[in-house]
């Protein structure tokens, strides 16, 4: 009995050790987006994944929370990814033309592939972009990026005003 608690700690342990928030796969080598990575996450993700370019949407005030940016910048100039910041503010979450822009030439770039988008939670940012990702470069339908998002939110429901910036990008409003 003791040696199946003891397996099972271990199992949630690592488990819980190489959980990265909201991780999903948009498009294998192409697109994958999570919430904040956690120490050995940006190991797994190279590894695994084989990310060569981060894009993260958090802004340089979010850089105090939990000394996460100091972690982040280490390790990515330690393993030769790149790194780029498009900031997208938490309370007005929708890119703005010059975001979006920046963004589609990064994702465009073949020697950036794959990469990882993340945000803080990777749960309202992270999917707008995504988005634009899907419309402007993927031709994707807006009921098919409504369907992405949803999945990308976990349990989060689409908003109105989600569905309306979705429409925009797609020509339908």
């Amino acid at each position: 009995m003791k040696v199946v608690l003891v397996g099972a700690v271990a199992i949630f342990l690592l488990a819980k050790h190489f959980h990265i928030k909201n991780f999903h796969v948009v498009e294998r080598e192409v697109l994958y987006t999570s919430g904040q990575p956690r120490r050995m996450d940006y190991t797994r993700m190279l590894y695994r994944y084989h990310i060569g370019t981060i894009v993260s949407v958090r802004s340089p005030a979010e850089h105090r929370e939990k000394n996460w940016y100091n972690e982040e910048i280490t390790w990515v100039r330690s393993n030769g990814v790149r790194y780029f910041e498009l900031p997208i503010r938490k309370d007005n979450y929708f890119p703005d033309g010059l975001t979006q822009e920046k963004f589609l030439e990064i994702i465009d770039d073949k020697t950036n592939l794959p990469v990882l988008l993340h945000g803080s939670g990777g749960e309202k940012r992270v999917p707008m972009l995504t988005a634009v990702w899907l419309i402007k470069r993927r031709g994707y339908s807006v009921e098919d990026t409504l369907k992405v998002v949803d999945k990308l939110n976990d349990d989060r429901k689409v908003s109105d005003a989600e569905r309306e910036f979705i429409a925009l990008l797609a020509g339908q409003r």
